[in-house]
């Protein structure tokens, strides 16, 4: 990744105030900010397919879905992302409009160009977030999804599901077959 802006680093505020009128999305990094890639239609179908699901599972209840448009603000770490999926079930996030500070549930999409930043980085940074219950890596390239449990002694476990098996994240109580979000992939 490259900064775009490299004089002066930009404050919290200042960044947000930046993005509501950007017309690309930006990630923001301790002060940094990057723009973020155009995805694929891989990637957008397999997004819509598991938000679409998660909200059917969670209507009239009180979490909410919200798609890769929506930020996560790690205050602890000074940082912007923009996950693809996100689940709250915060009373605190209702209070923002922008971004959120308490996901239950994150979902990244991975590509070969974000996979290293979405396994490393990216997670060493959501796991400061003490609300979250569990991470959710889902492959464009085969039909795999890697899902990083918190344990109650706050350790991460990974399990692994195939396209011929059902994810299941347990936070929230939801069941899905993999191949259904890999549904409508030409």
């Amino acid at each position: 990744m490259i900064a775009i802006q490299d004089v002066k680093k930009l404050s919290p505020e200042d960044y947000l105030l930046q993005e509501k009128t950007n017309l690309v999305k930006h990630e923001y990094i301790n002060g940094e900010v990057y723009e973020m890639a155009g995805a694929s239609s891989a990637h957008v179908t397999i997004s819509l397919n598991i938000a679409s699901s998660l909200k059917n599972h969670l209507r009239g209840g009180k979490c909410r879905v919200y798609i890769s448009d929506m930020k996560v603000r790690i205050d602890s770490q000074n940082v912007f992302y923009y996950p693809d999926v996100i689940v709250t079930c915060s009373d605190e996030d209702k209070g923002f409009s922008y971004y959120k500070k308490s996901p239950q549930v994150i979902i990244e999409v991975l590509s070969d160009s974000t996979e290293s930043f979405d396994r490393g980085d990216k997670f060493a940074d959501y796991r400061k977030i003490e609300s979250l219950r569990e991470y959710v890596l889902i492959s464009q390239s085969k039909k795999r999804v890697d899902l990083f449990r918190k344990e109650d002694d706050n350790s991460w476990r990974l399990e692994s599901f195939s396209e011929k098996e059902n994810l299941g994240i347990k936070s929230i109580n939801f069941n899905c077959a993999v191949a259904t979000l890999y549904e409508d992939l030409d």
